[in-house]
């Protein structure tokens, strides 16, 4: 059966940057599993993956365009430290989020100082050319649920 919209399909991935550096593998863990044709993948990924087998394996490299967008400069600015809770403790590179137009977003901190905090709205891997080294395990038709919803289910997952 080959990867197709409304069909899942099972994979074990590696995601490296240009220094080679493992950003996130699912080597040791369950396969990964995303219902294709439904954005629940990064685009270049996906396209990489159209109609392929169990039994595919492939290096896949997503410039940042197909991947998660390039930099924006404009998503980093200063916010008043008030804005914050009194005797939090804000630290460069941890998460905070916000109310944005379209719900919650992150923001990371990159900068802190006695009267503002400085964060960047971009994706942390924004701007980075991705490389993935995957391999299809399986390929399976979705369930009517899991076409609904537009997500893979794990066994005992319920809404």
């Amino acid at each position: 059966m080959k990867a197709a919209a409304g069909r899942v399909v099972s994979m074990h991935y590696t995601l490296t940057d240009d220094a080679g550096e493992v950003l996130d593998s699912s080597s040791g863990r369950t396969p990964f599993e995303y219902l294709h044709g439904h954005g629940n993948i990064i685009g270049g990924l996906e396209s990489a993956l159209e109609g392929v087998e169990a039994g595919f394996k492939s290096k896949v490299t997503v410039a940042p365009a197909d991947g998660y967008g390039e930099r924006n400069d404009k998503a980093v600015f200063e916010v008043p430290r008030d804005q914050f809770p009194p005797g939090e403790e804000i630290q460069v590179g941890m998460q905070v989020h916000g109310e944005g137009p379209q719900g919650v977003v992150a923001f990371t901190v990159v900068g802190v100082a006695a009267d503002h905090v400085t964060l960047d709205g971009n994706h942390p891997l924004a701007g980075k050319t991705l490389y993935f080294d995957v391999e299809v395990l399986g390929v399976r038709e979705a369930t009517e649920q899991e076409l609904d919803h537009g997500h893979v289910h794990a066994h005992g997952h319920d809404h």
